[in-house]
């Protein structure tokens, strides 16, 4: 699927984790908007584990050639009524060795809000499968949230942009 348009993130220190592998906390930015409430774990009725495929780097034509891909994870709360916890939220590379950690700490999603996380098209490490983890609860019955990743790259003059929904894994009950 194509996606047009331009994606600015912001970045809020107080949600991301450096790694130990010469990374820095610009190179993982997340952007909320005014989209955080106040996390409720107390009383946890559906929890689920979400995983969604993304990509840092496709090949091309015969396979020699390749497009870096600078990559936006989105966290869509789709209901109207409640808060979505946000338990974990991991990128992996194409061994499924973990590359970063974006919260140190839950975070709640306000109705209707949406939080990012980027990956720009320089930190390649991710590979041609790299994906993301990402762990939700809610306090009681919510619709699932809409979680994708976007995908956006240029070579030469051509520009190339898609998504990745994300798949449930493990449908747990506390």
């Amino acid at each position: 699927m194509l996606v047009g348009g331009i994606w600015a993130v912001c970045l809020l220190n107080n949600l991301l984790v450096s790694t130990a592998q010469a990374q820095t906390a610009d190179d993982y930015p997340t952007s909320s908007n005014g989209a955080l409430v106040e996390p409720s774990l107390d009383r946890v009725a559906i929890r689920r584990t979400v995983y969604v495929a993304a990509y840092s780097t496709v090949r091309l034509g015969s396979g020699k050639g390749k497009v870096d891909l600078a990559t936006t994870l989105s966290i869509h709360n789709t209901s109207e009524e409640r808060p979505l916890n946000i338990l974990r939220v991991d990128y992996f590379d194409t061994a499924g060795k973990l590359v970063h950690s974006y919260l140190p700490k839950p975070i709640a999603i306000r109705p209707f809000g949406t939080v990012e996380a980027f990956v720009p098209a320089e930190n390649t490490r991710g590979g041609t499968g790299a994906n993301f983890i990402v762990e939700w609860s809610a306090n009681g019955l919510i619709t699932d949230p809409l979680i994708e990743a976007i995908m956006v790259g240029t070579l030469g003059a051509q520009g190339f942009a898609f998504t990745s929904r994300g798949k449930a894994m493990i449908t747990e009950t506390p």
